[in-house]
């Protein structure tokens, strides 16, 4: 992919972030959607700052992009690009993941995964 073609933050929308979590829960693994939820809700945060929304909205376009690195319905391996992308912003913005929003995820992530 041609860097004029990597998904930015202006590329993320919360419906398209839902539909994918939706349809794709089970086979990113329970990893994957832990940490998008984080992000997530990281974002919906007061004081989280606009660098972190920034950083944190474009990890969720790649997660939620039609088209990347590896494709999401390759066995096995589909989703490791996007666990790379969701981590790295997870450690870039951890300072804006608090206990509320790490409960929020576990809630929401439960109803897929328990």
């Amino acid at each position: 992919m041609s860097d004029l073609n990597k998904p930015n933050s202006d590329d993320y929308s919360d419906h398209d972030f839902w539909l994918k979590v939706k349809q794709f829960a089970k086979k990113a693994g329970r990893e994957v959607i832990d940490n998008a939820l984080c992000l997530y809700y990281a974002a919906q945060g007061p004081d989280t700052p606009k660098w972190a929304k920034t950083v944190i909205f474009g990890a969720l376009a790649y997660f939620i992009a039609p088209l990347d690195a590896i494709p999401d319905l390759t066995p096995f391996v589909g989703f490791t690009d996007d666990l790379g992308a969701l981590a790295a912003a997870l450690a870039m913005v951890s300072v804006y993941v608090d206990d509320d929003v790490e409960k929020q995820a576990a809630e929401k992530s439960s109803a897929w995964f328990d």
